[in-house]
C-alpha cells in the first residue's frame, strides 16, 4: 500500500478543518466590524459636514432674503463672502443655486467663471423639485470618491435656493483600508497560531489511526505478528483492541486455508479445460482462465452472476436439473459465420451431511471435434451419393442387357453408352477427389513459367468459342499490351475452364459472357460475368465449398461433380491468390480471381 502523504493524511484535513473553522469566524468577524465600522465614519463624516452647513445656510437665507427686500444690492458679492473660506479641509466646493438653477457664488477661487452660469447638476434639480435634501457619492476629475450634498434653502415655506457642497469622504474610506489590512494582519498571525495548535493537537487522534494503518499494510502481505499500541480507553483504544483481536483470528483462518489454497490453485492452473465453480444458489464464485476465455470473458466478469444464465441454460434447465445431471451437455453457440460448440459436464459439491453446497462445471470446446466431424460425414455422404447414382444407373442396364437387350444390336448400343457415360463420369469424380486429395496434403508442385496472360487468356477463350453450343456471345474487354505473370498454365487453366463451362452451363440462348483483366499494383485481377440464373445472395460464399450445388438435379443433369470450384479454389490459393463470386439471382454471376503481378517495364524484362 501506498504511503500517505501529509497533504492527503487526516491529520493534514483536521488542521485544515481547523484553520476553515477559524477562518469563517474571523471573516464574519470582519466583516460585521468592518461593515459597522464604515457606516459610524460615514455617519460622522456627514453629520460634521452638515454641522458646518447649517450656520452657512442661516447666513445664506438672510442674506438671499435681505437682497430681495433691497434692490441694487449684489448678491453675488455678498454670498461669495458669506462663504469664502469653505474650500478647506474635507469641504472642497461649496457652490449656492438660485431656484431657477443658477450659479449665484461659489468657494472654488479656479470655478469662478461659472458663477451666473446655469447649474446642470441632476442632484440640484431633484432638490430644487422636491425640496428635500439629496446627497450621493461620485468621483471627482482624480477619481477620488466625494460626497456631494444638494440641501435646498427654504423660505416662507418656497425653495429660494440650493446649497449645493461637495466633501471629500475619500479620507474615510482610506480609513477603513488601514483597518483591513490590521484585521488580515491579525488574521495571519491567528492562522500561524492556529496551524501549529492544529498539528499538535491533531497529532493525538491521527498517532493510533497511523498503527492501525501501519499493522493493516503488515497483513495485507501476510505478516500477523505486530499488534497495535493501545493509548487510552476511548473510542480509538477501543477500535484498536479490537483491531488486535481480529488480527489473532486472521492469522488462525489464515493457516487454516492456506494449505487448501494452494492444492486448489495448482489444480486449477494447471488444468487445459475450464472449471466454474458456485455456491449453492447457483452463484459464479470461482472461474478459472480456460473458462473465461471459452466465454470470452474479461476476468472476474461473470462473478456473481447465474451459471444458468452465462451457460444459456435458463431456458431449458434450472440449478437444480443440473445439480441431478448425470450425462455431459453439448452447447451450441455457432453463429452463422463460425460454429462454436462445448461440452458441460456438472459435479456436485457435497457435505457430508449430503447438503449440497454447489456445482462444479467443466466446460471443453469440441468445436472443431464437431466440425471435422460434421466434414467427415458431409463428405462421405455426397461421395456416398454421387458414386450411387452412376452405379445404380449401370446397375439397372446392365441387368436390362442380361435379360435379354443384349440381343438387339441398337438397343445394346444405346444402354452400353450410358453406361460406358456413367463410368466416365465416376472416373472424373474419383480423378477429382485424389486432386483435391493430393491438394490438401500439399503433394503437388507448380511449374510456374512467365507467360503474357492476356494472350494466354484468348487462347482458352478461342477454345470455348469454337466448341460453343449454345447461341452466346462472348465479349472481350482485355487488355492491348501484354500482362506478364508466372503461373502454371496448366492448373490456371484448369481453373479458367472449370469457371468458363459453368457460365456456358447456366447461361440460356441469347445470352452472353464477358471476360474482363485488369492490372493493379501487386495484382491481376480478372472477371468471367454470365448472364445466366444467378446465385441466390445467402448461397453465393458456398459455391466454393466441396459438392455444393446450388441447382443439384440441373448440375448434376449437366455432368457436374460438384468439385470444380473447389479445386479452382485450392489452385489459386496455391498461385497465392484469391477466388470469389458476385452474384445477383435472375441476372448472372460474376466469378473473380486474382494473381501475383508487378508491374515492370516488360521491354525491359525482355530484350
Amino acid at each position: 500500500m501506498q504511503k500517505v502523504r501529509f497533504y492527503k493524511s487526516v491529520q493534514m484535513k483536521l488542521v485544515l478543518i481547523y484553520m476553515l473553522l477559524i477562518i469563517i469566524a474571523m471573516q464574519i468577524m470582519g466583516l460585521y466590524f468592518a461593515n459597522k465600522l464604515e457606516a459610524t465614519l460615514k455617519t460622522n463624516f456627514e453629520t460634521s459636514i452638515l454641522e458646518r452647513l447649517k450656520i452657512v445656510e442661516f447666513s445664506v437665507k438672510e442674506e438671499m432674503n435681505k437682497t430681495q427686500n433691497e434692490d441694487g444690492t449684489q448678491l453675488e458679492d455678498n454670498l461669495s463672502t458669506i462663504i469664502n473660506g469653505l474650500s478647506s479641509g474635507d469641504i472642497t466646493e461649496v457652490q449656492i443655486i438660485s431656484s431657477h438653477s443658477r450659479i449665484l457664488a461659489t468657494s472654488d477661487e479656479n470655478n469662478q467663471k461659472r458663477v451666473g452660469q446655469r447649474s446642470s447638476e441632476a442632484i440640484v434639480q431633484s432638490a430644487l423639485n422636491s425640496a428635500t435634501q439629496m446627497e450621493n457619492i461620485a468621483l471627482d476629475d482624480s477619481s477620488k470618491r466625494i460626497w456631494v450634498v444638494a440641501k435646498p434653502i427654504q423660505s416662507g415655506g418656497k425653495v429660494i435656493g440650493v446649497l449645493y457642497v461637495k466633501a471629500n469622504i475619500e479620507s474615510v474610506f482610506d480609513q477603513m483600508n488601514m483597518i483591513n489590512k490590521i484585521l488580515a494582519g491579525g488574521t495571519a498571525l491567528a492562522l500561524l497560531i492556529t496551524m501549529v495548535l492544529g498539528i499538535f493537537i491533531s497529532k493525538t487522534i491521527t498517532k493510533p489511526i497511523s498503527d492501525m494503518r501501519r499493522q493493516a499494510q503488515a497483513m495485507a502481505k501476510g505478516n500477523y505478528s505486530r499488534k497495535v499500541k493501545v493509548y487510552g480507553d476511548d473510542e480509538i483504544g477501543q477500535l484498536a483492541v479490537a483491531f488486535n483481536h481480529l488480527t489473532n483470528r486472521l492469522q488462525e483462518a489464515q493457516s487454516t486455508t492456506e494449505g487448501e489454497k494452494r492444492k486448489l490453485a495448482s489444480v486449477l492452473t494447471n488444468m487445459t479445460d475450464g472449471v466454474i465453480a458456485t455456491d449453492r444458489k447457483g452463484k459464479i464464485m470461482l472461474i478459472n482462465a480456460p473458462a473465461q476465455k471459452l466465454l470470452k470473458s474479461e476476468q472476474n466478469e461473470l462473478m456473481g452472476r447465474s451459471l444458468t444464465a452465462v451457460l444459456g441454460l435458463d431456458e431449458e434447465y434450472t440449478f437444480e436439473d443440473l445439480i441431478h445431471m448425470q450425462e455431459s451437455v453439448n452447447l451450441d453457440f455457432s453463429t452463422f459465420e463460425q460454429p462454436y460448440i462445448w461440452r458441460a459436464t456438472f459435479s456436485v459439491i457435497q457435505k457430508e451431511t449430503g447438503f449440497v453446497n454447489g456445482l462444479i462445471t467443466v466446460l471443453h470446446d469440441i468445436t472443431e471435434q464437431e466440425k471435422i466431424e460434421m466434414e467427415r460425414r458431409d463428405f462421405v455422404s455426397n461421395v456416398s451419393h454421387e458414386l450411387r447414382t452412376p452405379l445404380t444407373t449401370m446397375r439397372s442396364y446392365l441387368e436390362a442387357l442380361s435379360d435379354g437387350a443384349l440381343h438387339e444390336p441398337e438397343l445394346a448400343q444405346q444402354f452400353l453408352g450410358v453406361a460406358q457415360t456413367e463410368t466416365e463420369r465416376m472416373i472424373r469424380l474419383v480423378t477429382d477427389l485424389l486432386q483435391l486429395s493430393r491438394m490438401d496434403s500439399r503433394e503437388y508442385e507448380l511449374n510456374t513459367d512467365f507467360v503474357d496472360f492476356v494472350k494466354f487468356f484468348n487462347r482458352i477463350i478461342d477454345r470455348f468459342e469454337m466448341a460453343k453450343s449454345k447461341e452466346i456471345t462472348f465479349i472481350r474487354e482485355l487488355p492491348a499490351m501484354p500482362l506478364y505473370v508466372e503461373i502454371d498454365t496448366d492448373k490456371v487453366t484448369q481453373v479458367i475452364d472449370n469457371i468458363i463451362s459453368n457460365a456456358q452451363k447456366y447461361s440460356p440462348d441469347g445470352g452472353s459472357i464477358r471476360f474482363t483483366v485488369t492490372a493493379n499494383d501487386g495484382e491481376l485481377l480478372v472477371e468471367i460475368k454470365d448472364t445466366g440464373m444467378g446465385i441466390p445472395k445467402e448461397q453465393v460464399d458456398r459455391i466454393f465449398d466441396r459438392f455444393y450445388r446450388v441447382d443439384r438435379a440441373r448440375a448434376r443433369s449437366m455432368g457436374g461433380t460438384g468439385l470444380g470450384l473447389a479445386i479452382s479454389r485450392e489452385m489459386i490459393m496455391a498461385h497465392n491468390g484469391k477466388i470469389w463470386a458476385e452474384s445477383i439471382e435472375g441476372q448472372g454471376t460474376s466469378v473473380f480471381f486474382t494473381l501475383p503481378y508487378d508491374l515492370v517495364d516488360e521491354e525491359d524484362e525482355w530484350d
